[in-house]
């Protein structure tokens, strides 16, 4: 099986994906650069063993990152503990067009969301990954990548907040009881700002792009946010938990062309 590795500014995802593309296994571990290969084996190890597998099954391994840092321990790790020279995503370029002004510039993470999508889905595509920052993403009919927008992401804007503003408590991010914006707490007035403020600016953006775009386009929801904004926009057409594993896996198979 295929060692799926998605290392991401917050998260580092890890997923067991069998050879038709079904994700068997995943498992979330904080992002730190410096944890070593040792300390991932540990980890990763027991949670194989907690599902059933052994190292063994693993027979190859690719991986994804936009944190530089975090590289040489993950293949390390693929090296010592797999016995696997890891496939890494975007070494020696992408297997779809990259129509930007600087396509040495798009992170992993948006290249393989586009493989993915372009996929599953036809026609015009807009993306959406809820991660550290909310990105938007443009794929035409043909696959290109055609470019797209970062905008902070929600936790980021509220620790900003938090951080900047002595008497802010910190709140959980949640989808608020009802869809009233007049808050009567310091609390719920925080929540109703940023809750809705990402609603607002998800429905803006997307009717922007769509527009700019003027073909009919359907647009995916990507990362652990998007459900929760689910229950209150109708701006997704579909989502998509595990868009960057299956952009992983495609690349791995050689699906991607």
């Amino acid at each position: 099986m295929l060692l799926a590795i998605d290392a991401g500014n917050t998260n580092i995802v890890f997923a067991l994906v069998a050879e038709g593309g079904e994700i068997r296994a995943r498992w979330r571990i904080a992002t730190d650069p410096r944890r070593t290969a040792d300390e991932y084996a540990v980890w990763l190890h027991q949670l194989l063993a907690l599902e059933g597998y052994a190292k063994t099954d693993v027979s190859r391994v690719i991986i994804g990152t936009v944190v530089p840092r975090a590289l040489h321990n993950l293949t390390v790790l693929a090296q010592k503990y797999f016995g696997q020279e890891p496939l890494v995503a975007g070494q020696g370029g992408w297997p779809l067009i990259l129509d930007v002004v600087e396509p040495a510039s798009v992170g992993a993470d948006r290249a393989l969301n586009a493989m993915a999508a372009h996929a599953r889905h036809k026609g015009d595509l807009i993306v959406i990954d809820f991660g550290t920052a909310t990105t938007f993403d443009v794929i035409d009919y043909s696959g290109a990548y055609k470019g797209g927008i970062i905008a902070p992401g929600i936790n980021l804007s509220l620790d900003a907040l938090v951080a900047a503003a002595a008497k802010l408590p910190r709140i959980a991010i949640e989808a608020p009881a009802d869809t009233s914006v007049v808050g009567r707490t310091t609390e719920s007035q925080m929540l109703i700002g940023v809750y809705w403020g990402y609603v607002a600016l998800i429905e803006g953006l997307v009717a922007r792009l769509k527009a700019e775009i003027g073909r009919p386009v359907t647009v995916i929801a990507t990362g652990g946010l998007a459900i929760l904004f689910d229950q209150h926009t109708t701006a997704f057409d579909a989502i998509e938990p595990d868009l960057t594993i299956r952009g992983l896996s495609l690349l791995a198979a050689g699906a991607i062309a």
